[in-house]
């Protein structure tokens, strides 16, 4: 039994370090603009739909520290310290919060497509309040004074649609892939 379980954790790190692969290469997929548009919100909503919520933000955890750490992983290939404590760093944390909220709220409530849809706009909410409130901070502590009108007007107004349509085309796909993960015993 103790070999059947060291399988199911090798395996839970291998899906693990596949979903960080996939948040990073979908990083690299950006169009430039004060927050880049990036695939990186379709890879944290696959990779939590298709791996469930335990591997889904581990994913994103060893995402993110690989950018602190300097693995050039964020959008443009940058990383390090810098590039998360800088204006737009807020919303890299924040995929860490879309996770947790997923987490709890498919934990709580199941993993029917209807659960899942409400826990991924829940954790895309939190994304959006964690960055937006930390561009705000930065900006003003770096730049001067800038109005949370505005600063919704450039980073999150023009990502909504977007993001909306990443999520059900993550969704959608995970649906094919999630049965092969064995997503359905986390």
């Amino acid at each position: 039994m103790k070999t059947a379980e060291k399988k199911y954790r090798t395996a839970d790190l291998v899906y693990i370090a596949l979903g960080a692969v996939l948040i990073t290469i979908c990083s690299w997929i950006s169009i430039p603009a004060a927050v880049p548009f990036t695939m990186q919100t379709f890879a944290v909503f696959f990779v939590l739909s298709a791996m469930g919520g335990k591997r889904g933000t581990a994913s994103v955890i060893v995402y993110v520290l690989l950018g602190a750490f300097g693995v050039p992983v964020f959008s443009q290939f940058n990383s390090g310290p810098g590039a998360l404590l800088g204006n737009t760093g807020g919303y890299i944390i924040g995929f860490i919060f879309t996770g947790l909220v997923y987490q709890l709220i498919t934990g709580v409530f199941g993993k029917k497509r209807r659960t899942e849809v409400l826990a991924l706009l829940a954790g895309l909410a939190a994304l959006y309040a964690f960055g937006t409130a930390w561009f705000l901070a930065v900006y003003t502590r770096t730049q001067g004074g800038i109005g949370l009108t505005a600063v919704l007007a450039s980073c999150v107004v023009p990502f909504l649609i977007p993001d909306v349509v990443k999520l059900f085309l993550a969704l959608s796909l995970s649906r094919r892939v999630g049965p092969l993960t064995g997503r359905a015993e986390l």
